[in-house]
C-alpha cells in the first residue's frame, strides 16, 4: 500500500476509465492476487454442489457409505479451504480499495498544492472538498470489481462448463441469460451515470456555500443578512435532495433488478431441471447439483449487476478528479535571474515604485486596488512589473517565492501549535530555511506565500547568532503585538490552535498571521490590512513595532489606517487604480482631499496622528 509520503506516481487523466485502470497498474501485484483469490473462491464454491452430486449418486442412492463419507469429507474439506481463502481475498481487496483511496487523496493534494495561486480562479471550494469526502470512496468502491468481478466471471463460465456434464439445454439457457440481463439493466446504467453526475456538481456547490456560511457568519450577522443567506441555502438544499430522490431511485431499480432479475431467471432453470428429473433424463444428484448451481450463480450474477452500479458511481467520480488534474498552472518560462541586490519594484499598470530598504504604504480610494497591485507586485498576476531591469515575469517563480512573500489578511492557519502555525519548527533551519506557508510553486490568495528564512532572523530575534526557534518565535508574536495571546493559552507556544485558529478572535488571528510573516523575514515582506480588525492601541503598537522588525527591508502595506500610514516612509495615493500623488502621510493629509476624506474618518483620529 502507498507510504503516507511515497510518491503516488504521474496519473492517467486521460478520462475516467484510465484513472481507474491507472489505479489498477499501480497495485498491478495485488490486485492480480486478488482476482486470483476471488476466482479461485467463487469456483471452489460452485465446486460444492458438483461434490454433492457425487455423494447422492454414489453413496447416498446406491448406500455406499465409503463414498457417502469420502465425499462428504472432500466437501467439508473443501468448505472450510474456502473460508480461509475467502479471509485472504477479503484482506486482499481492503488493501486494493485503500491504496486507491490514499492514492488518490494524495495526488489530488500535491495537485492542489503545485496549482498555489490558479487553484481559486480555476477551482472551487466545494469541488476539492466533495472530491476527498465521497469521491474517493467511490472510486475506491469500484475497484473491487478488480477481485470479486473477475471471480463473478470465473465463477460463471466454471458453472457452465459443470451443467454441460447435466445437460446441454440447461447449459445454452444459462449461458444467454447473463447478456440478457445486461441489455435489460445497461440502459438504467447509463441513467445513474447522468444523474449522479449532477447530483455531484450540486453537492459541490452547496458544500462551498457551507464553507462561505462557516468563514463569514459573524459578517452576516452584522449585516443582518444570516436570514437572506438561510433562505438562499434551503432552495439550494431542497434541490440537491430532490435530485437525491433521483439517483435514489435509479439507484433502487437498479439494486432491485440486480437481484430480482437473476433470481427469476435461474428460478426459471431450476424449473427445468425439475422437469427433467421427473422425466428421467437427469439423475437426482444431478438435479440436487442444478439446484446448488443455482444457488451459486445467484450471487455472481447479482454481483455483475452491482459491480455496474458501483464502475458507474466510481466513473462519474474519476471523472471529477481527471477535471481537477487537468487544471494546470500559468505556463512559466521565466529563465532570467533576479537581481542580486535589492532593487526597485516597479509597476507600470499603477505607476507604483517600492524603493527598497523603506516602508511604503498604498491607499486607494477603492481598497481593491491595492490588493492587486500587491498582488502583481508579488508575481501572483500576470503583469509588466519589473525587478530592477528585469521584468517580474521572466524570472523563474521559485527564486521570486524565495525572496518575496505576500501576507494576506485571510491567509490560511491550519491546526496544530502556536509554535507550528506561526513557524517557529520551521524558523530553525537557519539561514535560507523556509518557513511556514512558503513553497516553490506559492500559496493561493487563501494562504501566504513565498518568503523564505534568511539571516535577517537573527535580527528579528533580537539576539546577534541566536539559533533557539523559540526564542525568534516569541520575539515574532512581540513584534506583532500578540505578547497576549502567547501569555492567554495554557500552554505557550505548545498550545493548540484550531483549523483557521478558530479558538482565537479575528484580531488574535490577525496577529498570528503577521506574526508568521515577520518570522518568516523576506526581503520584501507585502502585506494587505495587516491591522483592519485591531483596535487603535494595538494598531500603534503593531505599526512601531512592524518599522522597528523591517527595518533595513523592504515592506509594502495596502492599508486606510493612519497609525500605520503616519509611520510609513512613502505614502501612494491611488485613484481608479493609478498613483495619484507621493509623499508622507502627514503631506498628503494636508494637500489631497480625497486622500484625507478617506484617511481621516473623523477629527480625533486626525488628531491623534498629528
Amino acid at each position: 500500500m502507498i507510504d503516507t509520503y511515497g510518491d503516488p506516481g504521474v496519473p492517467d487523466h486521460r478520462g475516467g476509465w484510465h484513472y481507474l485502470w491507472w489505479l489498477v497498474r499501480c497495485q498491478a501485484g495485488r490486485s492480480v492476487a486478488g482476482a486470483l483469490l476471488g476466482s479461485v473462491w467463487m469456483v471452489l464454491l460452485s465446486a460444492t454442489p458438483y461434490l454433492m452430486q457425487r455423494a447422492v449418486d454414489e453413496g447416498l442412492v446406491p448406500g455406499d457409505t465409503g463414498a457417502l463419507v469420502l465425499w462428504t469429507a472432500l466437501m467439508m474439506a473443501v468448505g472450510a479451504f474456502n473460508a480461509w481463502l475467502s479471509i485472504l481475498r477479503h484482506r486482499t481487496m481492503t488493501r486494493v480499495r485503500m491504496d486507491a483511496n490514499f492514492r488518490t487523496v494524495k495526488v489530488v493534494v500535491d495537485h492542489v498544492v503545485r496549482l498555489g495561486a490558479v487553484l481559486p480562479r480555476r477551482v472551487g471550494a466545494g469541488e476539492v472538498v466533495t472530491i476527498g469526502v465521497g469521491d474517493v470512496q467511490h472510486i475506491a468502491s469500484a475497484l473491487t470489481v478488480v477481485g470479486p468481478g473477475v471471480g463473478a466471471v470465473a465463477a460463471y463460465l466454471a458453472v457452465t462448463g459443470l451443467l454441460l456434464t447435466v445437460s446441454v439445454r440447461l447449459t445454452l439457457v444459462v449461458f444467454v441469460g447473463m447478456p440478457l440481463i445486461a441489455l435489460l439493466i445497461g440502459p438504467l446504467t447509463r441513467r445513474l451515470q447522468t444523474v449522479e453526475a449532477e447530483y455531484r456538481e450540486r453537492q459541490g456547490v452547496l458544500t462551498a456555500r457551507i464553507g462561505d456560511l462557516a468563514g463569514g457568519l459573524r459578517v452576516l450577522n452584522g449585516l443582518g443578512g444570516k436570514g437572506l443567506f438561510a433562505d438562499g441555502f434551503r432552495r439550494d438544499s431542497a434541490r440537491l435532495r430532490a435530485q437525491g430522490y433521483r439517483v435514489g431511485a435509479v439507484a433502487s431499480w437498479l439494486q432491485a433488478l440486480g437481484l430480482g432479475l437473476p433470481t427469476l431467471y435461474l428460478a426459471v432453470v431450476a424449473w427445468l431441471a425439475a422437469r427433467m428429473a421427473a422425466q428421467g433424463t437427469i439423475t437426482v444428484g444431478e438435479l440436487v447439483s442444478v439446484y446448488g448451481y443455482v444457488a451459486v450463480l445467484v450471487r455472481p450474477m447479482s454481483y455483475f449487476v452491482e459491480w455496474a452500479y458501483q464502475l458507474g458511481r466510481g466513473v462519474v467520480a474519476a471523472r471529477r478528479v481527471v477535471r481537477l488534474l487537468g487544471v494546470e498552472p500559468e505556463p512559466d518560462a521565466g529563465t532570467a535571474e533576479a537581481p542580486a541586490e535589492p532593487a526597485v519594484l516597479h509597476d507600470p499598470d499603477s505607476g507604483v515604485r517600492v524603493r527598497p530598504g523603506g516602508l511604503t504604504a498604498l491607499v486607494a480610494d477603492r481598497p481593491a486596488d491595492a490588493a492587486e497591485v500587491v498582488d502583481r507586485l508579488g508575481r501572483y498576476v500576470p503583469s509588466a512589473v519589473t525587478w530592477g531591469d528585469v521584468r517580474l515575469d521572466a524570472i523563474p517563480p521559485a527564486q521570486v517565492r524565495a525572496r518575496v512573500l505576500v501576507a494576506d489578511p485571510e491567509a490560511d492557519l491550519f491546526a496544530g501549535t502556536l509554535r507550528e502555525v506561526i513557524g517557529g519548527t520551521a524558523g530553525a533551519a537557519g539561514p535560507g530555511g523556509a518557513s511556514e506557508g512558503a513553497s516553490p510553486e506559492g500559496y493561493d490568495k487563501r494562504g501566504e506565500r513565498g518568503g523564505h528564512g534568511h539571516a535577517g532572523h537573527d535580527r528579528l530575534a533580537g539576539s546577534a547568532g541566536s539559533a533557539d526557534p523559540d526564542e525568534r518565535a516569541r520575539h515574532a508574536l512581540h513584534m506583532a503585538a500578540a505578547d497576549d495571546i502567547l501569555q492567554g493559552l495554557p500552554d505557550g507556544l505548545d498550545s493548540p490552535v484550531d483549523a483557521q485558529a478558530r479558538n482565537l478572535s479575528g484580531g488574535q488571528r490577525q496577529r498570528v498571521r503577521l506574526a508568521r510573516a515577520l518570522l518568516a523575514d523576506p526581503e520584501v515582506l507585502l502585506a494587505v490590512e495587516p491591522t483592519s480588525a485591531l483596535d487603535a492601541h494595538t494598531e500603534a503598537l503593531v505599526a512601531d513595532r512592524l518599522r522597528r522588525a523591517r527595518e533595513g527591508r523592504t515592506t509594502v502595506v495596502a492599508t486606510s489606517s493612519p497609525l500605520v500610514l503616519d509611520r510609513a516612509d512613502t505614502v501612494l495615493w491611488l485613484v481608479d487604480g493609478k498613483v495619484s500623488a507621493t509623499g508622507t502621510h502627514r503631506r498628503l493629509l494636508a494637500e489631497e482631499p480625497g486622500y484625507r476624506a478617506l484617511v481621516a474618518r473623523d477629527n480625533d483620529t486626525e488628531e491623534a496622528v498629528r
